[in-house]
């Protein structure tokens, strides 16, 4: 029997408790478009598959997919973030509102586009990838618009987290002034890291949430040294926890499940995910999952179990979709009755 189980039944009991809560959530945003087609020949023009284009369709991408991951597991998300003046903002926007998430703090950035993913696939497989964006980090006026933003909405909120994608909007000093504000309300903070920020940004946060390989460059370990030590990641989780000041970090580790450091204990939590078809946007539903269910007053163990299954769900689709409320609950169900693990 798989260990996850155990938590089913806390889950069950308590998930009706997320719908109350509100979640803060500060970062960058995008829109993810797809182009789903068939290849039946290679182009005469060079070597590359002509892609016949069956449908399109464009959904959240970045801090607003967690942002909807919120909303469809029950509670409100409150997202503040950073969009261009052009028509991809407003189709944002819209798809936001559809969502149940609130467009009201996106800060118009003149000087720089929407950032938008467009991703060709054929059968559930990418074939190309094209990124329309700027690299680049806020003016002053505008990081302070951002500020302004968190600190009229932090009081009414059950957690707050920081979700770096290295886009420009998470700077150090916006997300050093974000923690202490979070810190003088009594807020807990959760951090989804970029591989290349530096740790010092996120000093002060509650928990943070690397996935597997951004754990390893986060802690400067060499991948040599990985092959030949079985306690590295023990190693590379406090590193990093020493790193931001915390006594508690998630490792997302894939089909491995997660690791949890919490006070001194360690705690591996196997994942129950049977098909993976896309594993974008997986770390996102985690984060949403985490931060609703913990600032919500769950066990952290508990929150990650529900964060675990969450993820379960969402691997299983393909692109950046939430889990439901229904779903998750459907899940846990469907495999507390044929006891898979």
């Amino acid at each position: 029997m798989n260990p996850l189980t155990r938590h089913i039944p806390y889950i069950v009991k308590n998930v009706d408790k997320l719908r109350s809560r509100q979640v803060l959530i500060v970062g960058d945003v995008g829109l993810d478009e797809y182009v789903l087609g068939q290849v039946r020949r290679i182009s005469p023009e060079a070597p590359v598959p002509v892609v016949e284009v069956d449908t399109e369709e464009a959904r959240v991408g970045l801090s607003a997919n967690v942002a909807q991951n919120v909303a469809s597991l029950g509670g409100t998300p409150v997202l503040v973030a950073v969009v261009g003046r052009d028509g991809a903002a407003e189709q944002l926007r819209g798809l936001l509102s559809r969502a149940g998430v609130s467009p009201e703090h996106l800060v118009v950035d003149g000087t720089r586009p929407t950032t938008r993913k467009l991703r060709v696939m054929v059968a559930n497989h990418h074939i190309v990838r094209v990124d329309y964006e700027r690299v680049q980090f806020l003016k002053p006026e505008l990081e302070a618009q951002v500020l302004e933003r968190v600190r009229a909405c932090i009081q009414t909120v059950s957690a707050v987290i920081i979700q770096d994608y290295a886009k420009g909007v998470i700077s150090e000093s916006l997300a050093q002034e974000i923690i202490q504000l979070a810190k003088a309300a009594g807020k807990k903070v959760l951090v989804d890291p970029h591989r290349t920020t530096p740790l010092a940004y996120y000093r002060g946060a509650d928990l943070m949430k690397p996935n597997y390989v951004e754990s390893v460059a986060l802690s400067g370990e060499k991948v040599d040294d990985l092959r030949i030590d079985p306690d590295h990641l023990n190693r590379i989780g406090q590193k990093l926890m020493a790193g931001i000041a915390s006594s508690t970090l998630v490792i997302t580790r894939g089909k491995d499940g997660m690791r949890l450091f919490d006070s001194g204990r360690v705690t591996d939590l196997p994942t129950f995910a049977r098909q993976v078809f896309d594993v974008t946007g997986a770390g996102d539903t985690v984060i949403a999952a985490l931060a609703l269910a913990w600032g919500g007053g769950f066990p952290l163990e508990d929150a990650c179990a529900l964060a675990n299954f969450a993820a379960g769900v969402v691997v299983e689709k393909v692109g950046c979709v939430p889990c439901s409320t229904q779903e998750l609950l459907e899940y846990m169900n469907t495999h507390t009755q044929d006891g898979v693990g």
